[in-house]
């Protein structure tokens, strides 16, 4: 059952009729099924054979069914996300941002588990960074480990709370900010949010919105965009923040051009802003509320820290083993490589490490550009950072193609044998053709060096 208080409070919004038909959708009818596809890494195929294009993200797959996502070695590979239909909109704001300038820096403020993460990452042109950033610590490793997977480069990923931002600024040119919200719009998905819905944690979720934009703006540029999105479907949390936005804060917003037969829904308070809703009963997606704002306030300077964090891309001779190490990659020319710690090396595009530099000087960075290797003692190891990576040269270590069976239990990291005629030493096990990790071959074993944490824990379907 739906509270009593939402039903009301939709029926105010969206008029007794169409309030019944999604509060309807909310309760009787199944969640759409939906990936987005990574270019770096095109899979053969999908896991559900029946499929259709999300229309708003060229990407994006309607599944005919939930498959066990967990059980297939591709998800695991990084070759699809699986993300929630509405949410990949943001493509439409990108696409209307892009068409005025080319962003160069992109903070995704709240952006675990990652799926809009991937997505801009996708979007960006080469040579631009993504910011991607997770203030909780446990939910920030989650997204470090798919950004990972999703083997772009240029991504730096750091867990800090949006006033340590400001710090940068004017530094970014687009502020992707998800904030957290109360819900509505996973009703169907997740039993937990109704229980935990009410109006005045309606209430709360917008004042703390407000606090978040509010904190991150002074990182946002004169002239730069933030893309404003809930997963829910009130006033509160949705219209009257943007409008407090412009008016307070010094924003315009911008429209983005839908298809009509997309079924996505407008402003609901009367203001006549270029607002965009999915509501469950018109789009095929879930809950989502998306703004394009254009931020016309100027941006104050950027201002040193006070204290010196140690920076992950700290300007340091590279350690022993980085001339080997950069062997390893596509094309080293455009790397920088690193000391993460002592025993670690990473390599950042040359391009951007003066940024890159910046950003880990002035926030918790988790990950930078490509972990690369690993020094214990003479010996240099590939780090799984690298295998999932697009830039990984394919002729730097062998591959061994794994059957289904057999890269089910790599990622159980459980031990393998290879054929007998096996290179010895690191190879990457792979499926489907695409790299699953390393191995490091002994002959009569197989080094399984699978990420412990990332471990599938099930043994069954």
């Amino acid at each position: 059952m739906l509270p009593t208080d939402f039903q009301i409070q939709m029926q105010h919004l969206l008029g007794p009729e169409e309030a019944r038909l999604l509060c309807d959708s909310l309760t009787q009818s199944p969640a759409p099924v939906s990936v987005r596809l990574n270019a770096l890494k095109p899979p053969a195929g999908l896991p559900a054979a029946e499929r259709c294009e999300v229309p708003w993200c060229a990407q994006g797959r309607y599944l005919a069914e939930r498959p066990a996502f967990a059980f297939d070695p591709l998800w695991h590979a990084g070759c699809y996300y699986v993300q929630e239909a509405s949410s990949m909109f943001v493509e439409q704001a990108y696409r209307t941002l892009a068409a005025a300038e080319t962003p160069r820096r992109v903070l995704d403020l709240c952006a675990a588990p990652g799926g809009k993460s991937t997505l801009w990452r996708s979007l960006l042109p080469e040579g631009s960074l993504l910011v991607a950033n997770e203030p909780v610590r446990t939910r920030s490793q989650i997204l470090a480990e798919n950004l990972t997977k999703w083997g772009h480069p240029d991504v730096v990923c750091t867990s800090a709370y949006p006033d340590e931002f400001a710090a940068l600024g004017g530094f970014f040119d687009v502020v992707a900010a998800d904030v957290p919200c109360s819900g509505e719009g996973m009703f169907r998905k997740d039993a937990g949010a109704i229980a935990e819905w009410s109006t005045a944690a309606v209430e709360h979720c917008a004042e703390r919105q407000w606090q978040i934009v509010n904190d991150v703006w002074p990182s946002l540029r004169q002239g730069g965009y933030l893309v404003y999105s809930t997963c829910t479907f009130n006033r509160q949390e949705n219209e009257d923040n943007v409008w407090r936005i412009c008016q307070q804060l010094g924003a315009e917003p911008v429209p983005i051009a839908v298809d009509p037969t997309w079924n996505i829904a407008g402003d609901t308070t009367g203001r006549a802003l270029p607002v965009y809703h999915f509501f469950p009963h018109r789009a095929q997606g879930e809950g989502l509320f998306l703004a394009l704002l254009r931020k016309t306030a100027e941006a104050p300077a950027s201002r040193a820290r006070q204290g010196k964090r140690q920076a992950a891309g700290k300007k340091a001779a590279a350690p022993e083993g980085s001339r080997e190490a950069s062997r390893w990659l596509t094309d080293h020319t455009q790397f920088e490589l690193w000391p993460a710690d002592e025993a670690h090396l990473l390599a950042v595009r040359a391009t951007l490490a003066d940024e890159v530099r910046r950003i880990s000087q002035i926030v918790k960075t988790l990950t930078a550009g490509i972990l690369l290797a690993e020094r214990k003692g003479r010996k240099l190891i590939p780090q799984h950072a690298l295998a999932l990576s697009s830039q990984l040269r394919s002729e730097a270590f062998p591959q061994v193609e794994l059957s289904r069976t057999e890269a089910l239990a790599y990622l159980r990291r459980e031990a393998l044998t290879l054929p007998p005629d096996a290179p010895r030493g690191y190879v990457v096990p792979v499926y489907d053709s695409h790299p699953l990790g390393f191995l490091n071959n002994l002959g009569s074993r197989a080094n399984n060096l699978y990420p412990p944490e990332w471990r599938l824990r099930s043994v069954q379907e």
